[in-house]
């Protein structure tokens, strides 16, 4: 008999203190001398900044990273990223299938009992891929990395080898964490580097769910789900609008993208509309774009990535059903379809909560930050965003902040990062019907 992995009871509230637990065993590594560059203690505040923002793979940082830590310091850190990111991606990708194989057995009547459980091969098997595709590519950016900086840069084999598996686990797992003071900025005509970065963000960010379906697709095994249509679908397109309108934007602004050429602008353009998808690197001045271009890439974060994946924000799913769904409200339909298929009404709630709750973080942040800083609007709702959404992108406000705020943020990205996962699996799997219904009255909208 196979055995099963009980579900039952607070499955969020395990992954929660889990990761609670490494952010505490990550801020006390952190604080040691043998972490800094200068071997003395680091503060508490900035080692609990740095160790959220690497577990929750976010990539804000209050100090300099090559500047500050030491080889052990940073190596720290990176081990930080590589267990939040396949922390993340695994607990996320069992939780879909919780959902999905709790949805498809309440079908079954006579399957009613195994409900709250899960295969342990199927937990395995899950993991086992996971780690494989995560691997890869990262030794395939690593690889890149490497050979580009011996070739182009004249890098010794063994620096370029340790800032290629850096930022490659960096890369992959959408956490902007850099060993240069201008993140990629030094790298923004160059096309092996840039798009090494962009392709393993976009693949990270993608989500497991859906690359476990397009290995399948490809060996012809499946047709596509709703799922993976709506995800690549609107990654696709908010990549081309991100793209159009950043590079039209900043394409005469010297001070980002006006000093270089068509082909560097055009990859400056594509490397700064991937970026907002969870990265948190960037190849041009943040701090120096426009302030629509602002305003887009807060927009562009808030949204993020794909459900199950190394990116953060809403996820481009939420965002699609709630514009399915403002559609089949124009049209004065009275349910809501998605390519074929007709959208539950809980999904519906579950997308307008977890998207509402981001927007009251991002508010109770911004206001916050204005009360306590002198910093303009824009950066202060560019900073907030990028917390909540655990994105990284910067305006370099972030270190002139106070101790007080720090912690603030660090609570964010940590909330901001569990957050859309457990809320959203705790939603799908409640089951709670009502005995009764009260009379139904329709108040005035709009």
């Amino acid at each position: 008999m196979r055995k099963a992995l009980p579900t039952a009871g607070h499955p969020a509230r395990a992954v929660i203190m889990g990761f609670a637990a490494t952010v505490a065993v990550g801020t006390i590594l952190l604080m040691l001398p043998i972490t800094a560059e200068n071997g003395q203690a680091t503060d508490f505040v900035t080692a609990l900044f740095t160790a959220t923002s690497a577990v929750c793979i976010t990539g804000l940082i209050v100090v300099d990273t090559s500047g500050h830590w030491s080889t052990f310091g940073e190596i720290t850190i990176l081990v930080l990223i590589q267990i939040g990111g396949l922390g993340i991606m695994t607990v996320a990708s069992l939780m879909v299938l919780l959902v999905s194989r709790r949805f498809g057995l309440r079908m079954q009547l006579s399957a009613q009992r195994e409900t709250k459980s899960l295969d342990l091969g199927e937990v395995r098997d899950v993991v086992r891929r996971i780690v494989l595709i995560s691997i890869t590519v990262e030794v395939i950016v690593a690889t890149v990395f490497t050979v580009r900086l011996m070739s182009g840069y004249d890098y010794g084999f063994g620096d370029a080898l340790y800032s290629g598996v850096f930022h490659g686990i960096s890369a992959y797992n959408n956490a902007g964490f850099s060993l240069y003071s201008d993140s990629m900025e030094r790298f923004v005509s160059d096309p092996w580097i840039s798009l090494a970065v962009i392709i393993a963000v976009i693949i990270g960010g993608l989500g497991f769910p859906v690359l476990f379906e397009l290995g399948r697709r490809l060996r012809g095994k499946i047709h596509w789900s709703m799922h993976s249509k709506i995800t690549l679908l609107t990654t696709g397109v908010l990549l081309v609008v991100g793209f159009t309108y950043i590079t039209i934007n900043e394409w005469q602004n010297a001070d980002t993208m006006g000093g270089l050429g068509v082909p560097g602008k055009l990859l400056a353009g594509l490397f700064a509309a991937t970026m907002p998808r969870s990265a948190g690197f960037n190849s041009v001045p943040t701090g120096e774009l426009e302030s629509s271009t602002l305003l887009v890439t807060d927009v562009l974060m808030f949204i993020g990535g794909g459900s199950a994946s190394t990116a953060a924000g809403i996820k481009v799913t939420t965002f699609a059903l709630l514009a399915f769904v403002i559609l089949a409200e124009i049209r004065g339909e009275p349910t809501v379809h998605v390519m074929g298929r007709r959208l539950a009404a809980t999904v519906q709630r579950q997308a307008l909560t977890v998207a509402l709750l981001a927007v009251a973080l991002v508010m109770l942040t911004t206001i916050t930050m204005l009360s306590i800083s002198e910093h303009p609007l824009d950066e202060v709702l560019f900073e907030s965003v990028s917390a909540v959404a655990t994105v990284g992108l910067s305006t370099g406000i972030t270190a002139d902040l106070p101790p007080g705020m720090h912690v603030m943020m660090s609570i964010l990205m940590f909330i901001g990062r569990l957050g859309p996962i457990t809320l959203a699996t705790a939603l799908a799997l409640r089951d709670r019907p009502r005995r009764y219904e009260l009379p139904e009255e329709r108040p005035i909208v709009g």
